[in-house]
């Protein structure tokens, strides 16, 4: 079983018991966090793909240590002027790892609720008739004189 998910913006194919490096997420290490944008399920038997993503369905995962990326260098250089510019820096990330793909009860309780909630519209009294306007005699054009 696999599943496609969006974590942080970015989208991972992911399964059972994986680890997985991602941007840096905002919980505590060992705490357990559940990512709902499922946008693909596959259980080995069915396909299922969201429009754009899977309502009902949730990936949970455990943060396990947040930590720092290697060292990217970033070199500038233009040739024949002098000009060289050396920077770098070391991307934040969260190793994480996937506990459980599958079905959340939550989700189909609340759409359930939804349809419970509508009411039928109530229907609206036609609009007066308007009298029409009266009608308006026609300007009077002056015969043109002589000059």
């Amino acid at each position: 079983m696999y599943a496609v998910v969006e974590i942080q913006g970015s989208q991972f194919k992911v399964e059972k018991d994986q680890k997985l490096f991602v941007n840096r997420i905002d919980a505590k290490e060992g705490s357990k966090i559940s990512f709902d944008n499922v946008l693909l399920l596959d259980d080995g038997k069915k396909v299922q793909v969201g429009k754009p993503n899977l309502s009902g369905t949730s990936v949970e995962a455990k943060v396990v240590a947040h930590i720092k990326d290697d060292k990217v260098i970033v070199f500038k250089k233009k040739r024949r002027k002098g000009y060289r510019v050396k920077n770098g820096h070391r991307q934040y990330l969260t190793k994480i790892e996937i506990e459980k793909i599958g079905k959340s009860g939550p989700a189909k309780k609340e759409k359930e609720e939804v349809k419970e909630k509508k009411k039928p519209a109530a229907k609206k009294k036609p609009a007066a008739k308007k009298k029409p306007a009266a009608k308006k005699k026609p300007a009077v054009k002056k015969s043109a004189e002589k000059k």
